[in-house]
């Protein structure tokens, strides 16, 4: 499996194309907006898309979803029930903000801990990590070693826990027990900036770094 990662909306999320190469089947991790510019980067790249994965429910991540799905005839698959909440105002946070408008939508599956998603040949595992948003969730890859982590863990920080149902504690919790057992070397993709890996987020970041916890 390879990704190509294409930043799109103003909050420049990272959308990842998710190439298996076996196949050329692809899937997209967030499409928050741009769709153009993800039609052009799945036609640069050769591949047939199969389905759309979605992290969590906030805007810069999901408002071009069902626009995706409609284009492709692709299902949605996430985040988890609990983000339904944020996908029921999408419309209305669009506005606020001036986003491109952007109605709610439903998922064609919700994801819980322990679920598995597919394209191509390829497997993802889903782990629930709620503290960002209630029904966050993550993608790992086992085979690749790399996880598409949206908004609950950065190169040096962590997601914000302002919003309604966000929660510090749980957030660290999340991060701490449902990612770190996954491996130092896992890099991530984060839904903004830069890659890192877990490891180096275990030692560096000052949120969630193990010399914070004895």
């Amino acid at each position: 499996m390879k990704c190509a990662i294409v930043p799109v909306t103003a909050y420049q999320q990272n959308c990842s194309v998710l190439v298996c190469e076996e196949t050329q089947r692809a899937a997209l991790v967030d499409p928050g907006g741009d769709l153009p510019r993800l039609r052009a980067a799945l036609e640069q790249l050769g591949v047939t898309l199969e389905k759309v994965f979605l992290t969590h429910g906030h805007m810069d991540h999901c408002a071009a979803a069902d626009e995706v799905r409609k284009a492709f005839g692709v299902p949605i698959e996430g985040p988890h029930h609990d983000d339904k909440f944020w996908i029921d105002q999408l419309a209305e946070a669009c506005r606020r903000v001036g986003f491109p408008p952007a109605e709610s939508f439903e998922p064609d599956r919700w994801l819980n801990d322990g679920d598995t998603v597919t394209f191509g040949a390829q497997t993802l595992e889903v782990r629930h990590c709620p503290g960002h948003t209630p029904g966050h969730v993550v993608f790992f890859h086992r085979g690749e070693r790399v996880a598409f982590v949206g908004d609950v863990l950065f190169q040096g920080s962590i997601g914000r826990t302002d919003f309604p149902r966000g929660d510090y504690d749980t957030l660290v919790r999340s991060i701490r027990e449902k990612l770190w057992p996954l491996g130092d070397d896992v890099v991530f993709v984060p839904g903004h900036g830069p890659t890192s890996t877990f490891g180096a987020e275990r030692t560096h970041n000052p949120f969630v770094a193990d010399k914070r916890f004895g």
